[in-house]
């Protein structure tokens, strides 16, 4: 796929504070693309420069091609969604999607073609005489949306959209933000700190910290096959272990902080470390494993808590003097487990993702 976006060594630096710190990266054509990461880390600042609201201390950024250092926001092919969404409370509906259209001093007639195409496409058609007050948070949404869309940007840039929408209707948001981007075919660059997003919408993540990219990759991978502790640590549920390395050849073993002797795959060199972080995801522990599978690490967890939150149940249990969580299938298979028993639990070598380091 052409490249719309390439960005190479780009820095922003403010007095001694280096807010984003090289980055290298490149968006494709038509894909939904992520930077993740959490808050502080310099997701926003990036945007911002690629918006053109910041000029960067060094490094180039181009959009199709051209190059965009000095190009002020109103000139770049580009055009930004807001947390806020910035609508304009005494315009009605067509009117906000139009007012772009309207500073570029198209014809009347156009602007109402293409603001009528846009409503049909963000599927609000017949909203257009509505007041911005009657509209639900999805809508609001959806209309921000289509303003920016309107007038053809080469890329759409989000800051963190869904952030204040209530749990319910950022999971429909998700979900309609997926498929918007896919039938408009417009380069979305989200920015994000909530890793469901980012995982559930993406093409592909970028996740940041302190400035820099850790891993570029897809969300399967990322959650799969971290780059990094901080990775392995940020992206879905884990348990983490402090752990002290006791061999690495031919399989390597760790002691975990709380005593228990694990074979880890190590995901990054381990040669000459001698502490290790030990990373189990919650789904990837087997309770009451058959006694005919091979290559797991085999311990007994003690039950103390169950939670139950409809579409899922995961258990608090005590291994060794260190409490972690699992994840239970919603088969029914483990409904006899209560709180105070002692459970047989095994997980793969394969599972359990070592770094070196403290």
């Amino acid at each position: 796929m052409p490249v719309v976006l390439d960005i190479v060594d780009l820095t922003k630096r403010f007095a001694d504070f280096v807010a984003v710190d090289n980055v290298c990266f490149q968006a494709e054509e038509g894909k939904f693309f992520s930077i993740l990461g959490p808050s502080g880390c310099g997701k926003t600042t990036l945007l911002r420069m690629i918006a053109g609201f910041l000029e960067p201390t060094s490094g180039s950024l181009q959009i199709r091609g051209k190059d965009m250092l000095g190009i002020p926001p109103n000139r770049r092919p580009v055009n930004l969604v807001f947390q806020n969404l910035a609508l304009f409370p005494m315009m009605n509906v067509a009117d906000n999607i139009g007012f772009g259209l309207k500073r570029q001093r198209c014809p009347k007639k156009e602007i109402a073609s293409k603001t009528e195409a846009m409503l049909e496409r963000v599927h609000l058609s017949g909203y257009g005489s509505k007041d911005i007050s009657q509209l639900s948070g999805g809508q609001k949404q959806r209309v921000a949306i289509a303003r920016a869309l309107v007038l053809e940007p080469s890329i759409l840039l989000l800051d963190e959209p869904l952030g204040a929408l209530d749990l319910k209707l950022r999971e429909q948001m998700k979900i309609e933000l997926k498929n918007l981007q896919r039938e408009v075919g417009t380069t979305f660059i989200y920015i994000t700190h909530d890793q469901s997003e980012a995982l559930v919408m993406s093409d592909t993540v970028a996740v940041m910290n302190a400035g820099r990219f850790e891993q570029i990759d897809t969300p399967r991978n990322l959650y799969s096959r971290p780059a990094s502790s901080f990775v392995a640590g940020f992206v879905g549920e884990t348990n983490i272990f402090a752990a002290s390395v006791e061999d690495i050849s031919p399989t390597l073993r760790l002691r975990a902080e709380n005593g228990v002797l694990f074979k880890a795959t190590a995901m990054q060199e381990m040669a000459g470390a001698k502490k290790g972080r030990l990373f189990i995801r919650p789904e990837a522990i087997i309770l009451e494993p058959d006694s005919g599978l091979d290559n797991l690490n085999r311990f007994e967890v003690t039950v103390r808590t169950i939670l139950f939150d409809g579409s899922n149940t995961k258990i608090l249990a005590m291994l060794g003097d260190r409490e972690i969580t699992v994840a239970l299938p919603q088969n029914q298979q483990f409904a006899h487990i209560t709180p105070g028993e002692t459970v047989s639990a095994g997980v793969h070598i394969d599972a359990c993702k070592c770094y070196p380091g403290e």
